[in-house]
């Protein structure tokens, strides 16, 4: 995640507050200067750290902690708050008939976040189109139509003219049924005159409602450059943020947000079409600071529950909370959780999960977790029918049979089995539970679960 150099380091110096009711000087000094040195290694703008630093020592020297605070939670808060000032407000993009420029240097992931794009606002019910203008790189249009395939969103581009803007006005024609025209514009390795002269030219010409700039996360210092340029040039009114999913510093866009005085609007959180998230501030913090993001996480379930059952029509994930719970049902979650997404994205969203705990973890630990999935499923795979809908019935000759035919060891079996044993048990204590535990179980994961504890309806849920 963007700047998880500066969750880690903040989590760590906070948990060195745990205990004490009153905070010193030299507390507060730690605490900035962790902000101040991982902030400037992930390319914020040195302005803008001393900005945020001042204001955070200042508030936690001068305001008194509201009653029953200890100082770790008062001092969290206080972070919590200004790292939501920094980072602003999310884009405005009404549910409503638009079109969007994006804009951004070559190979800053415009092609494939149009395509994302695209397919987020299919799934909030808008028809929407991706025209694709760039003549300029070879393959361009090539990658724009299978990336609209993928997303399963409608094309237009042309690969045998040469006028970006011509094609950008047929494009609107050809696609006048659409809500959402995403126009993807060409790039450059720099910010030539070229560029900015065409951009300027299918502005003109395709009028867009909105202009995005498209920022690789790993841009460092140069996006204030390309988003100033940019700016001057066509206006730029939200940022979108591409490839989140490496190590990327993303100090940089959020310089760039602050040198155009717009907004960020989209987070592009790994490979393909789905892997994007519309940015909201009080949950994005509250990842980096280990409170989870119930609300990202809650569309992320629904909408992996949504495809399981749309591609297996046969099962219905009430079912298992009403019956015995079987492999079955084991191997459908699997599906969903799957197509939520890597887990050690997944898991920053649960409160009392990410932040802390997973830097107590190795580097390759989701990595073996998905390993290790996918060879459950392999087993299951070889698995009869009656075994699958009764998993009692596998004794150890056929834990030999299973682990023989899946080309796996007795052992992968059984752990397979134990996983399921340790699931049914699970389910078993949320179908004995009434809408009011459900209800109290929520508010201690949401109050209790993350590293502030009860921080009074702070972060996403808030």
């Amino acid at each position: 995640m963007v700047l998880e150099d500066l969750g880690s380091s903040l989590r760590s110096t906070l948990d060195d507050l745990r205990g004490k009711s009153r905070i010193s000087e030299e507390d507060v000094d730690n605490v900035v200067t962790e902000i101040q040195r991982s902030l400037l290694q992930a390319d914020v703008d040195t302005g803008l750290v001393m900005e945020l630093s001042d204001a955070i020592r200042e508030r936690a020297l001068d305001e008194e902690p509201p009653g029953g605070t200890t100082a770790r939670d008062h001092v969290l808060r206080i972070v919590y708050e200004e790292l939501v000032e920094l980072v602003g407000e999310s884009t405005d993009l009404p549910l409503e008939s638009q079109t969007i420029l994006l804009a951004g240097l070559q190979g800053s992931g415009k092609t494939t976040t149009a395509a994302k794009m695209a397919w987020w606002f299919s799934k909030k019910g808008l028809r929407p189109a991706v025209i694709q203008t760039d003549t300029f790189r070879p393959g361009a249009y090539e990658q724009g139509k299978e990336m609209a395939e993928r997303a399963e969103v409608e094309f237009y581009g042309d690969p045998d003219a040469d006028d970006p803007v011509e094609i950008g006005r047929d494009g609107l024609e050809a696609t006048e049924d659409a809500d959402v025209r995403i126009v993807d514009t060409a790039g450059r390795h720099a910010l030539e005159e070229g560029l900015i002269d065409e951009i300027e030219e299918i502005e003109t010409a395709v009028e867009p409602d909105r202009n995005l700039l498209v920022l690789d996360a790993a841009i460092g210092q140069g996006a204030k450059e390309q988003a100033t340029r940019f700016d001057e040039s066509i206006g730029i009114d939200g940022v979108t943020i591409a490839k989140l999913d490496g190590t990327a510093k993303g100090g940089g866009a959020l310089t760039a947000v602050n040198e155009t005085d717009s907004t960020i609007a989209f987070l592009g959180t790994g490979e393909t079409v789905k892997d994007i998230e519309r940015f909201e501030p009080s949950g994005f913090i509250s990842r980096l600071l280990g409170m989870g993001d119930l609300k990202q996480l809650t569309e992320r379930v629904e909408r992996a529950m949504e495809e399981t059952e749309e591609e297996e029509g046969d099962w219905e994930p009430e079912d298992m909370m009403e019956g015995d719970f079987t492999l079955k049902d084991m191997r459908h979650q699997m599906k969903a959780l799957d197509r939520m997404g890597p887990l050690s994205q997944v898991l920053d969203m649960v409160p009392g999960l990410g932040g802390g705990m997973m830097d107590q973890l190795p580097d390759d630990a989701m990595d073996m977790t998905q390993e290790r999935m996918r060879t459950f499923e392999i087993i299951m795979d070889s698995m009869t029918e009656e075994e699958l809908d009764n998993p009692r019935s596998i004794g150890a000759s056929r834990m030999k049979r299973i682990a023989a035919g899946s080309g796996t060891e007795v052992d992968d079996v059984r752990e397979l089995l134990e996983q399921y044993r340790m699931m049914a048990r699970a389910i078993n204590q949320f179908q004995g539970m009434g809408d009011a535990d459900m209800e109290r179980m929520m508010k201690q994961m949401q109050q209790g679960g993350g590293p502030g504890g009860d921080l009074g309806g702070l972060g996403p849920t808030g």
